[in-house]
C-alpha cells in the first residue's frame, strides 16, 4: 500500500549564495529520499523555498547598497536556477515573500491570538539615536551573558545556541556602526510557549517510533532544564509580513522571520495545491493522520523545530 509523504527541506536565506555544504546537508539528501519513495510508488510532495525576510536579508542589502527587494529577488532567482541545473526534483520551490505565504502566516497569527496563545508586552530593545530606529537581532552584537561568546547576536548566541534577551547582552554594539546605543521601550507580540509546554512534551514523548532518539532526548532534556519561555514574534522592521493588527503602532512592525518562515511547511503545500488545480489537495499531507513528514534540516535548528514547530 502506498504512503503519502511530505519531504520538507530547509529554506535557504536570501542573503548569500548556496554552497556545497547547503546542497549536501539538506537539499541532496532530501532529493535522494524523495526519488527513492517515488520509485517505491509512494505519493511524495517535496517542497522548500527562499527564506526571504529578517535581518540577514536586510543586512545583506545594506552591505550591497541596494534595495532589499532587489537583493532578495536576485538570490531567489539564482537559487531556482541552481536547483534546476543540478536536477533537484522539487514539486514546488517557492518563497516566503508571496501573497499566499503572507495570508497563511497572518491567519496563523490571528488563530493563535484568538485562542489565547499571544499577548502584548513592552520590552527594552536597543535603539540607535543616530539612525533614528530600533536595531533588532543581527544589527546588534555583544558578549553572551550565558557563555561569554564575544560575537553573540542580540537575539541568539551561535556558540551556546541559547535564545537571548537583548537587554542583557554585554557590551552591545551596532554591527552597522551606528554609534552609541540605548535601551528604549517598544511593544511586541509574544507567543506564550509556556502554555504549550505540557502538550509539546506529551507530543515528543509519543513520537518515539517516528523521531530519532537523540532528537527526542535532547529536546526533552532542554525543555526539562530550561522550560519553554514566551518568545517575541514581531520585530521593528519594514521588510517582511505586516502584523495583522489594525492599530497605528503596528504599521512599522513585521512578523519575526523565525515565526513565519516555518509556516512555509504549511503554506507551500497550500500553494502547490492551488497551482495544481486541486485546491484542497494539501490536506492529504496535513490533515490525513496516515501521512508522514520528513524534515531535512541542520542539527542547529532541531530544538527550534521540536519546540515551536513539532
Amino acid at each position: 500500500m502506498s504512503e503519502t509523504i511530505l519531504v520538507a527541506v530547509a529554506w535557504p536565506y536570501a542573503n548569500a549564495e548556496i554552497h556545497v555544504g547547503n546542497i549536501t546537508g539538506s537539499h541532496l539528501p532530501g532529493d535522494i529520499f524523495a526519488r527513492y519513495n517515488r520509485l517505491k510508488g509512494n505519493r511524495v510532495l517535496m517542497i522548500t523555498g527562499t527564506d526571504s525576510h529578517g535581518t540577514p536579508v536586510t543586512m545583506s542589502a545594506d552591505k550591497l547598497g541596494k534595495p532589499v527587494e532587489e537583493v532578495y529577488k536576485s538570490f531567489h532567482e539564482g537559487f531556482i536556477e541552481l536547483f534546476q541545473q543540478i536536477g533537484i526534483t522539487y514539486d514546488l520551490y517557492t518563497t516566503t515573500h508571496s501573497e499566499n505565504h503572507f495570508k497563511v502566516s497572518q491567519a496563523m497569527f490571528l488563530a493563535l491570538q484568538k485562542n489565547g496563545f499571544l499577548y502584548r508586552e513592552f520590552s527594552k530593545q536597543w535603539y540607535s539615536p543616530s539612525a533614528g530606529k530600533f536595531l533588532p537581532d543581527r544589527y546588534v552584537e555583544g558578549t553572551c551573558y550565558i557563555c561569554g561568546y564575544e560575537s553573540a547576536r542580540s537575539d541568539q548566541c551561535d556558540r551556546c545556541g541559547n535564545v537571548l534577551e537583548p537587554e542583557k547582552l554585554i557590551n552591545p554594539r551596532a554591527t552597522t556602526g551606528d554609534g552609541a546605543l540605548e535601551l528604549r521601550d517598544t511593544e511586541h507580540f509574544y507567543l506564550d510557549l509556556s502554555k504549550l509546554e505540557p502538550d509539546v512534551k506529551k507530543f515528543l514523548q509519543s513520537r518515539s517510533a517516528h523521531m530519532r532518539d537523540t532528537v527526542i532526548g535532547e529536546s526533552l532534556r532542554k525543555i526539562e532544564s530550561e522550560g519553554l519561555k514566551p518568545r517575541s514574534i514581531t520585530r521593528d522592521l519594514d521588510w517582511g509580513i505586516p502584523v495583522p493588527v489594525d492599530e497605528p503602532q503596528w504599521k512599522t512592525k513585521v512578523l519575526y522571520v523565525w515565526f513565519e518562515a516555518v509556516i512555509g511547511y504549511l503554506s507551500a503545500p497550500i500553494e502547490w495545491a492551488q497551482l495544481s488545480g486541486q485546491k484542497e489537495a494539501w490536506r492529504d499531507w496535513w490533515i490525513n493522520p496516515e501521512a508522514k513528514q520528513f524534515h531535512f534540516i541542520g542539527k542547529d535548528n532541531i530544538f527550534f523545530h521540536t519546540s515551536q514547530w513539532p
